[in-house]
């Protein structure tokens, strides 16, 4: 592509290196953004300043928050001795939609995968343990995708919590084998985490 600007280059080469946009897309997007009311425009470049800047992880359960401890962590309603444990924000995001969960969640920030080199130190695996082991926590649920990679996550973090006084259950396999939590319609969703089914009957399962 030949640019008359500098800055449009710039602005379009920035814009393609989100995920699923080729220079094309990001060059129509660029043009866009110059074709809108400059207030508006502003009002993006504010939202994304203040996402970089000010977005955090909370600092309890690791889910994104505005806030050192997220609105569910200090939500006195929720119950902190019951806690999901799922890969990343949209997984809590989808449990959240089906309003049958009033726990809390632990975001582990993704799952094992030796062949793309994420290992239990890459998680928040550590985290969750200490919690186990401070005995705040009743009953874990494993979340993670229907996947080999959140089946040996799932796995890794049951033998390191054997012997210890909490109770491990797993979302029940109305989700097929392979999906994505956060693809998962709502209905189902809910009717897995109310139907939960004890950790070791799920490995019988398998």
């Amino acid at each position: 592509m030949n640019f008359s600007s500098k800055l449009l280059e710039k602005a379009v080469d920035e814009i393609a290196q989100l995920p699923g946009i080729g220079k094309r897309t990001a060059l129509r997007l660029a043009l866009h953004l110059l074709r809108r009311p400059k207030s508006q425009t502003l009002q993006l470049t504010g939202a994304l300043e203040d996402l970089v800047e000010k977005v955090n992880h909370c600092q309890q359960c690791h889910n994104l928050s505005d806030t050192p401890v997220c609105e569910i962590c200090s939500n006195p309603k929720r119950n902190p001795k019951i806690v999901c444990v799922v890969e990343d924000i949209r997984d809590v995001m989808a449990i959240e939609n089906t309003a049958q969960f009033q726990g809390h969640y632990h975001v582990l920030g993704g799952k094992i995968s030796p062949i793309e080199g994420i290992g239990p130190h890459n998680l928040t695996i550590d985290s969750l343990i200490n919690k186990v082991n401070q005995g705040s926590i009743e009953e874990l649920i494993f979340a993670t995708s229907s996947t080999i990679e959140g089946d040996t996550t799932n796995f890794y973090i049951f033998k390191q919590l054997e012997g210890l006084p909490v109770t491990i259950s797993t979302i029940a396999r109305g989700i097929s084998v392979g999906d994505e939590l956060e693809y998962t319609d709502e209905i189902t969703l809910g009717r897995s985490i109310i139907n939960r089914i004890p950790f070791e009957n799920s490995l019988n399962q398998s």
